[in-house]
């Protein structure tokens, strides 16, 4: 058997939740290894970047609400230190958000949900529709009124990761740009992973879509710890029951600012949203479906700008850029799943279904917590990956 040198740590998967992990796995002193054929092509991306934990806020899901909330607290200082470390900007954006609503209906929605955030201690404003569009003249005059939520935020995920990475590689993890086809396990233990053949572009994606299982080839990245950060692909590698959750989203182009800040509309009930970047370009999402397919449908552009034209009638005016589709990997409670897992050696860091951009610095800390003193710190106790118990039989993707 071929054996690459051995690491401490070997992360699966190069979106924003496995690079930040390496990184700060690394500035601890493990020796990290990341396998990915294509880092942060995947479902990362395609995203958004909303970094909005108030007016995500929902029911029932209050222990997650405290995670959101004390990543974002992060994210200046976490932000600064990649752009410091590295010289690249994190395209983060500290403007606030606006939640809007199309008409009374979509108002009474969002009534309920402010007594219910303001219940929970969250800074939230109600605006009337005059109020609103001296915020955001591009609203419609129809728009009804809405919610302020002046910490949320967002950041732009492709020069996230490309900063992740630089860091990353600054730390001296090693990329190795190749598919990982299974766990390797000695005696009920993790011992590594096993890779693709060089080259060949087939087996298990960081985005989770898969292909043909690959041909054994006798080649392992051998290490003390395995974490898997494969988004939806995490299932087929480990049997941990992460699920797809598709989103279509436009990126849209504008010479001229559009939108000063994120903007979350709810149009008969159905939710939208528009993120606005830096250089001109708004993103566009986020249809919500549970489907494992990264198909852009001509049903999905249409509803996306349907709605976003009752909102913002202006633009369908702005240059459609790019099409694009992701797999959101979500765990049966919602909640992420992190750390150790039945298996010795075998760690996960996956589930964060749309919270994966702002659960960053926090997800990096607390993986990075439990790699070197093998607990996982108490603030994230109730995301233990260990409580979706892996059977043997369901290890690998072949």
């Amino acid at each position: 058997m071929s054996r690459t040198p051995r690491y401490d740590v070997v992360v699966v998967g190069a979106g924003v939740i496995g690079l930040v992990t390496a990184w700060r796995t690394a500035q601890r002193g493990l020796g990290v290894a990341v396998a990915d054929p294509a880092p942060a092509s995947g479902t990362t991306h395609v995203s958004a970047g909303m970094l909005t934990p108030v007016t995500e806020a929902a029911y029932g899901e209050e222990e997650l609400l405290t995670f959101t909330l004390a990543s974002h607290r992060r994210w200046p200082a976490f932000a600064a230190e990649l752009e410091r470390t590295t010289g690249l900007p994190s395209g983060y954006r500290a403007r606030g958000t606006l939640e809007v609503a199309f008409d009374g209906d979509d108002m009474a929605v969002l009534d309920e949900l402010l007594e219910f955030r303001r219940g929970l201690g969250l800074e939230v404003e109600r605006l009337t529709g005059r109020e609103i569009r001296r915020l955001e003249p591009m609203l419609a005059p129809s728009v009804r009124g809405g919610l302020h939520a002046p910490d949320d935020g967002s950041a732009d995920p492709r020069l996230l990761t490309r900063a992740l990475m630089a860091a990353s590689e600054q730390a001296g993890v090693a990329f190795v740009r190749r598919r990982v086809v299974e766990v390797t396990t000695e005696a009920g233990t993790a011992t590594g992973v096993r890779l693709a053949a060089g080259g060949q572009d087939t087996g298990l994606t960081g985005n989770g879509d898969t292909a043909r299982p690959e041909p054994d080839t006798g080649e392992e990245l051998a290490a003390e710890k395995v974490v898997l950060a494969a988004g939806v692909g995490t299932a087929a590698l480990a049997g941990l029951p992460v699920r797809a959750v598709k989103g279509q989203i436009l990126r849209l182009r504008t010479p001229v600012e559009f939108v000063t800040r994120t903007i979350r509309g709810l149009v008969r009930g159905t939710p939208v949203y528009v993120v606005p970047r830096d250089d001109g370009e708004i993103a566009l999402g986020a249809t919500q479906e549970d489907l494992a397919d990264t198909r852009v449908t001509a049903g999905g552009v249409w509803q996306l700008l349907r709605d976003a034209h009752d909102l913002l009638p202006g633009i369908t005016e702005l240059e459609l850029a790019e099409t694009a589709a992701g797999l959101r990997p979500c765990a049966p409670d919602n909640f992420p799943v992190l750390g150790a897992s039945s298996i010795p050696g075998l760690y996960a860091a996956t589930g964060h279904f749309r919270h994966g951009v702002l659960l960053a610095p926090a997800t990096g800390e607390v993986m990075a917590e439990a790699l070197v003193t093998g607990r996982l710190p108490e603030s994230a106790a109730c995301f233990a990956a260990d409580r979706f118990p892996i059977r043997q039989e369901e290890r690998t993707c072949g």
